[in-house]
């Protein structure tokens, strides 16, 4: 119970700290995390991505699922479920998203199932703190621990954290699953495996 006590006062403390940041410093450092990630050879690679569509204080992902889509690049965003778990669909453009469960933005195309990320080369989820060993820490949903536990040994999975959301130790849970890598504004990728 003392970890679950923990890893809500973390949450808090996050969100709190994320929503001091002032947008220009927020845009700035979704800029850096973009072209960290534009540059990782499995991303140059990668004909299909999983991503999601940042809300609120996130780091920014528009211009990064823009920019993949514009290469070429199949891209898959999440719609969410009743249950929480997320179904997939095709990034069809910047009009081809409309606000869903939550009023959370998601693809108007049709789902592909919640199975259809284990097609992706590469799979980008949000993250409240990252500690190093890889453990995330999320809103506390589930529902991105669903998707990293379908994802297959050899997929990098990388989530996104402004500078000091990179964390000593992340509580984790039965139930909870890392990624094998982080990107930073300012450390740029690490990889935990």
């Amino acid at each position: 119970m003392q970890d679950i006590g923990f890893k809500q006062k973390l949450r808090t403390r996050v969100i709190r700290d994320r929503a001091g940041l002032h947008e220009k410093d927020r845009a700035s450092a979704g800029r850096a995390i973009r072209e960290t990630l534009l540059t990782l050879p499995e991303l140059e690679m990668a004909s299909s991505i999983a991503a999601y569509v940042s809300i609120d204080t996130e780091p920014d992902t528009r211009a990064l699922i823009f920019g993949l889509w514009k290469r070429g690049a199949y891209v898959l965003l999440p719609r969410l479920l009743p249950d929480n778990d997320l179904d997939w669909a095709t990034y069809e453009g910047p009009d081809s998203l409309a606000p869903g469960r939550h009023g959370l933005p998601e693809p108007t195309s049709p789902g592909r199932g919640p199975g259809a990320v284990k097609a992706a080369d590469v799979v980008i989820v949000p993250a409240l703190a990252i500690d190093r060993t890889g453990m995330r820490l999320g809103r506390g949903g589930g529902s991105y621990d669903r998707v990293l536990d379908r994802v297959g040994p050899g997929i990098l999975t990388v989530g996104l954290v402004y500078d000091g959301e990179l964390v000593e130790e992340v509580p984790a849970e039965p139930h909870d699953r890392r990624v094998r890598a982080a990107i930073t504004p300012s450390e740029g990728l690490i990889r935990f495996d």
